[in-house]
Order: C-alpha cells, then sequence, then structure tokens
C-alpha cells in the first residue's frame, strides 16, 4: 500500500495509520471491537451509532473509542 493511500489519526491516545476512506463501523471491526458496547467521539464530539456507517474518518482526526464494562 502506497503511503497516499493513508491517513494517520490520534485513536485513544497514540498515533494509528489507517487506510483512506474508512467510517467508524469498519474501523471498529478492524479493531475487532464490538458496536454495541463503545461510544466514539470524533474530534471532541461523540457520535451517534445510527450514522457509524456513513461519518468517514478523516486524516488527523483525534478519534476516542470508549468500551462501557458491565460490573457491580
Amino acid at each position: 500500500m502506497n503511503i497516499i493511500d493513508m491517513i494517520e489519526i490520534q485513536l485513544n491516545g497514540k498515533l494509528h495509520q489507517l487506510k483512506k476512506s474508512v467510517n467508524i463501523s469498519n474501523l471498529l471491526k478492524t479493531l475487532q471491537i464490538s458496536e454495541k458496547k463503545v461510544a466514539v467521539e470524533i474530534n471532541g464530539k461523540v457520535i451517534s451509532k445510527d450514522i457509524y456507517k456513513n461519518h468517514i474518518i478523516n486524516n488527523k482526526d483525534v478519534v476516542e473509542i470508549v468500551t462501557f464494562i458491565g460490573g457491580g
């Protein structure tokens, strides 16, 4: 893959490279994280689960993924 075909984001505080034009659903799938138990924030804005497939992650985006863990 050519460097031109990649973007760089900050993912949970660490630099991470991705293919261009990846959406949130594909990112979570690549990371093996279920959409059901997470919240995703991009550039300080929480993204609604119903648009994960339509929201494209862009170069230099700051992405935070928070996983919910049950307990008592």
